[in-house]
């Protein structure tokens, strides 16, 4: 998909074990945006999910495969495929998971809003997002991390933690990918966290998540406990520069604030 002002859109799928979900991911994904290329980032799956991504990109010249070479978490994986698509000149990447809880049908109303943003974020928690077949305790992980991560960080973004977003290509150059930390999910609250202390202009749009069907979810202990250490040392920090800044203790100039759209106006 080429968008008039923006450029070429690359949609970024890590895989690992994903065997039964990537084909009708990616099918979906060229029926919904038929113009965008697609990119494959496989963290050397056992399961075969390299192999039929390799066939899918052989069946379809808008489909590609990057092949790494073992599991190196979610972040380090997406920076790859960041880096693979700025190189290629693409001016829009996606972030989109392969086990169908991002639906490619609502990726078209956040390329929308782009056009007006420079980072796009699908939102379970603005009005009229949801999630469907999720446990209460899932919920309130969720919601209670993005609700921690926000009010530590002061970010003006209902869902922090949400995996489904799209980026202008120079927010993504602006932000300094080579200083992201995290490689688990606290990458999602890095990038967010970057792009409002750049000045970037980030929207949500509401998107109904779908719990997975195939498969066995990543998420694990050791990765929330990560996450929470990150974002504490983060708005730790973030805390003691507004401090310092109020005591007149630090004489550099804060960043104009970001302009945060999180209402349904954003998709139109």
């Amino acid at each position: 998909m080429t968008t008039p002002e923006l450029g070429k859109v690359l949609v970024i799928i890590p895989t690992y074990n994903e065997a039964d979900n990537i084909t009708p991911i990616v099918q979906r994904l060229r029926v919904a945006v038929p113009d965008a290329d697609v990119l494959i980032a496989d963290d050397n799956s056992p399961d075969g999910t390299g192999r039929i991504a390799d066939e899918l990109a052989a069946d379809d010249d808008q489909v590609h495969v990057m092949h790494r070479e073992a599991k190196q978490g979610l972040g380090a994986t997406y920076v790859a495929g960041f880096r693979w698509g700025l190189e290629r000149g693409y001016g829009v990447l996606v972030e989109h998971d392969a086990d169908g809880s991002h639906q490619p049908e609502q990726l078209p109303s956040m390329l929308a809003a782009l056009e007006n943003a420079d980072m796009v974020k699908g939102s379970r928690w603005v009005k009229g997002g949801s999630v469907v077949n999720w446990p209460w305790h899932r919920k309130l992980l969720s919601q209670g991390g993005s609700l921690w991560s926000r009010t530590i960080l002061g970010l003006p973004i209902k869902d922090v933690t949400g995996g489904f977003t799209a980026f202008r290509a120079d927010t993504l150059r602006g932000i300094g990918l080579d200083d992201i930390e995290s490689a688990g999910y606290a990458f999602q609250v890095d990038l967010a966290r970057r792009a409002i202390a750049k000045g970037y202009r980030v929207a949500e749009v509401p998107i109904e998540f779908i719990e997975r069907e195939r498969g066995d979810s990543k998420m694990s202990g050791n990765i929330v406990a990560e996450a929470m250490l990150l974002t504490t040392r983060w708005g730790v920090t973030h805390r003691v520069d507004q401090v310092k800044q109020w005591l007149g203790m630090d004489r550099g100039r804060a960043p104009e604030p970001a302009a945060v759209r999180t209402d349904q106006d954003a998709a139109k």
